[in-house]
């Protein structure tokens, strides 16, 4: 099979194969991971997706020579794929070369201190003494809490799907005793002294588009994560990665429909019968897989069918991440001196995340995340060249700001910002420059409100209280990626896509009857 664009389909009945056919609306990297799995189980997937290429937010754009990664950029948990690999009968490093950074990244404060951060524990403490002495045994102790957090929240229940009230209830339970009422913010401050400190250990959850001061305090598992398995980048790109999963799909017998947009989910009674296509065309299935935002799944794909949970006014009250403002530019000269992965804090923190997420306002001030994957990886820019992507946390679009008129003041802010700290001559050298906006995130990739990562991730918008993985409202429609349990970051929508994988019964046993006895089951 191949990856087709404009496909002329008719349906079920008129391919002849009676394999139990499972249509993927969306090709991220959760639907990708979705439709590999299944099809080495031997459904027939069939995925659609409106862009010209896989990924999702996961996209690559590729101009004047330069490869520029469109979101995701850090691996931290390549076992999850190693796994997903191996389930469908192949071997990921024949497919994609994954290297670890190292260190993670570095971190740059306001002030000019740069902090070196790494899953080195003598090499973090020496990083750690040089700003407070006094702060090291607290480092040990939150890594410590770390770890017991990652061995209860990611370990246990990040692939168990929490559609069981009473499995719930027992999770709940432990992730209560585990602290999960306090924030991140808070469960750092418990172990850290000085500010710089709080600020270095909190920032993780922005990674998945969570306020620190809210988002709770599970997602301090991150560090253990971190220091446990390392951070990695995919030679050629977080894309090479997407285009090697797509190649799953293909090898299996599952076929990716580019250029497609899905207008609508077809139901009868508690079923999703198929999908029609923007041009009219049905496409019938067996099972429905949704990678878009639960919002869009349910109030724009389903925005006919009656429902009982996630009804419009439900979709509309919910809490949503930010937004991200992303400036890709590729320069004529090397700056040798940047790393691989750069955070650079601003003036504010707290401050600043409430115009974020609170006041929706967009600030004059920002903090900045720099990848240059340049540094590593000499495929992604011609020679002599560097590659870089700038990303900034911005409000979501229920903030008001016209980005048609904001984008080129923000993007040059944002450049005069760099220059002066740690790109020197920035202006003078760059040769390519492309922007995304919460305008792309909500036209291009169909995002509520233009939020990057869908629902914040809040403690009562988490596992039971995050739209299921196996919908509420139709027996045979099933959701992946970021915005259902466990939620955003390429580890969080691969277990998404294994939970779904995981729900189906084997396809030999299919009937649709079969489809709904796992809603109710307690993996406990």
């Amino acid at each position: 099979m191949t990856i087709a664009q404009s496909p002329h389909l008719s349906g079920l009945a008129a391919h002849g194969d009676r394999k139990p056919h499972v249509v993927i609306v969306g090709a991220g990297v959760g639907g990708l991971t979705a439709g590999a799995l299944l099809s080495a189980r031997g459904y027939r997937v069939t995925i659609f997706d409106p862009l010209d290429a896989p990924g999702g937010r996961a996209y690559a754009y590729r101009q004047n020579g330069f490869t520029f990664d469109a979101g995701p950029t850090i691996i931290t948990a390549p076992w999850l794929f190693e796994q997903l690999w191996s389930a469908c009968g192949g071997c990921l490093r024949d497919d994609v070369d994954i290297r670890q950074n190292d260190p993670f990244y570095k971190v740059r404060f306001d002030d000019g201190t740069v902090f070196s951060y790494s899953g080195d524990q003598a090499a973090m403490e020496a990083e750690i003494a040089r700003i407070s002495p006094e702060d090291v045994p607290g480092y040990r102790s939150f890594m410590a809490e770390s770890r017991r957090i990652y061995e209860v929240a990611f370990l246990q229940f990040a692939t168990q799907p929490f559609h069981s009230k009473s499995f719930t209830a027992k999770a709940l339970a432990k992730l209560v005793r585990l602290g999960g009422y306090r924030s991140v913010y808070a469960l750092v401050s418990r172990h850290f002294r000085h500010p710089k400190l709080r600020t270095l250990f909190s920032f993780h959850p922005l990674l998945i588009g969570g306020n620190p001061f809210t988002a709770t305090s599970f997602y301090c598992l991150i560090a253990h994560l971190e220091s446990k398995h390392g951070v990695h980048y995919a030679l050629g790109g977080t894309n090479a990665l997407v285009n090697g999963i797509a190649k799953l799909v293909l090898r299996n017998g599952g076929t990716i429909q580019l250029g497609e947009t899905v207008e609508t989910i077809l139901t009868s009674g508690r079923r999703a019968t198929g999908v029609r296509l923007v041009g009219g065309e049905t496409v019938e299935a067996d099972v429905v897989i949704s990678n878009c935002d639960p919002a869009t799944t349910y109030g724009k794909l389903l925005k006919d069918f009656p429902r009982k949970r996630w009804t419009n006014g439900k979709i509309r009250r919910a809490d949503y991440s930010m937004s991200l403002f992303i400036w890709y530019f590729g320069t004529n000269r090397r700056y040798e001196d940047v790393g691989h992965h750069t955070m650079l804090f601003g003036p504010r923190y707290r401050a600043l995340l409430n115009d974020i997420f609170r006041s929706k306002t967009l600030a004059p001030d920002f903090s900045l995340y720099l990848h240059r994957p340049s540094a590593n990886d000499p495929s992604v820019a011609p020679a002599g060249c560097d590659a870089f992507y700038v990303l900034s946390p911005v409000p979501h679009l229920a903030g008001g700001t016209d980005w048609a008129e904001m984008a080129e003041v923000y993007r040059a802010r944002i450049a005069a910002r760099l220059e002066e700290t740690i790109l020197p001559d920035l202006s003078r050298h760059v040769v390519t420059s492309r922007v995304t906006t919460p305008i792309d995130f909500r036209d291009r990739l169909l995002s509520w409100q233009g939020a990057a990562f869908s629902l914040e991730p809040k403690l009562f918008q988490s596992a039971w209280f995050r739209p299921h993985n196996k919908s509420e409202e139709l027996d045979n429609l099933y959701l992946c990626g970021a915005g259902t349990h466990p939620g955003a970051g390429l580890p969080g929508v691969v277990c998404s896509a294994r939970i779904v994988a995981e729900l189906l019964p084997d396809p030999a046993n299919f009937a649709p009857s079969s489809i709904g006895q796992t809603i109710g089951r307690d993996r406990a």
